[in-house]
C-alpha cells in the first residue's frame, strides 16, 4: 500500500512540474566586477548564451527577470554538435526569448566543413538571431595545436562567414576575446557586429576604439531556478535600438 501511494504521489508531482520558485526573481551574479565605466546593469537590454554546462535553465523564469536574448552553442569544428543544443534552442523559443546559435571555431578542419556542419545543425527559423562566429584560441584542444597568423585566420573566418551568410541570409556576428583580437587583427572587420567578451574592463578599454553590439561581461551570473554559473551579455543601446536592430538583422 505504501508504494502505491508512493508512486502516486510522484506521478501526481510530475503532473504538476516543479514547485513553485521561492527564490530572488533577479539577474545576479556571485563575483559582481564594478567596472570603471558604464555599469553593465544600467544596459537596458540583457541576455545570455548557453551550451552543453547549462544543465539546466528554466526559460520561463530567465525571461521573467530580463533575459531577452540567448545564444546556443551549436557546433564546434567539424563534427562536434553539442548535445544540449535542441533542447535549449526549444525552451528559450517556447519562453519568447530571442535565440540565436553559435560555431566554435575549430582550426585544424576547413571553414568550408565547418561552414556546412553548422548548417545542418543550427534551423534556419524565421525571427531567429544572425549565426555566430565564436573565434578564441583553444588551449585545452586536445587534438588541435595550430595557431595560424593573422592574415590566415581572417582569411579562414572570411570564408566561413560567406558560406553561413549565403545560407542564413544575415552577416553572422562576431564573438572573440581580447587577446585574439589583438593578436589577429580582428578590427580589420568593419562590416560586423562584435560580441566581446571582458569581464575585467569595459569594452573601451579592452577593445580601444572597437564598435561593438554585445558585451559578454561575467562568466558569474546566476539566474533563478537554473542551475550552476551563466555568461550575462548586454545588448550596446536602448530598448527602441534593440527593436530596431531586430528588424533588420533577425532571420527571414
Amino acid at each position: 500500500m505504501l508504494t502505491r501511494i508512493l508512486i502516486a504521489a510522484l506521478v501526481f508531482l510530475a503532473a504538476c512540474g516543479p514547485a513553485p520558485f521561492t527564490g530572488p526573481m533577479i539577474i545576479g551574479d556571485t563575483d559582481p566586477v564594478r567596472f570603471s565605466g558604464r555599469q553593465p546593469s544600467t544596459y537596458p537590454v540583457r541576455g545570455m548564451d548557453a551550451a552543453r554546462f547549462q544543465t539546466f535553465v528554466d526559460w520561463v523564469r530567465a525571461k521573467a527577470v530580463g533575459i531577452e536574448f540567448v545564444f546556443l552553442k551549436a557546433t564546434e569544428g567539424g563534427d562536434l554538435a553539442d548535445p544540449a543544443f535542441r533542447d535549449h534552442w526549444r525552451g528559450a523559443g517556447r519562453a519568447g526569448i530571442k535565440r540565436g546559435a553559435y560555431h566554435f571555431y575549430y582550426f585544424c578542419t576547413t571553414p568550408e566543413v565547418q561552414a556546412q556542419f553548422f548548417i545542418r545543425t543550427a534551423p534556419k527559423t524565421r525571427g531567429t538571431l544572425p549565426p555566430v562566429l565564436d573565434m578564441e584560441w583553444n588551449p585545452f584542444s586536445p587534438t588541435c595545436q595550430r595557431r595560424p597568423d593573422g592574415a590566415t585566420v581572417r582569411d579562414e573566418m572570411r570564408r566561413w562567414m560567406a558560406l553561413v551568410e549565403a545560407h542564413y541570409g544575415q552577416r553572422p556576428i562576431i564573438y572573440t576575446t581580447p587577446r585574439f583580437y589583438r593578436e589577429n587583427g580582428l578590427g580589420a572587420f568593419t562590416d560586423v557586429d562584435f560580441w566581446l567578451r571582458t569581464t575585467a574592463k569595459t569594452p573601451a578599454e579592452a577593445y580601444p576604439g572597437q564598435s561593438w553590439r554585445f558585451w559578454q561581461y561575467t562568466a558569474t551570473g546566476t539566474l533563478p531556478n537554473t542551475a550552476g554559473a551563466i555568461d550575462i551579455n548586454a545588448f550596446n543601446g536602448s530598448v527602441d535600438d534593440w527593436n530596431a536592430w531586430l528588424t533588420r538583422r533577425t532571420v527571414r
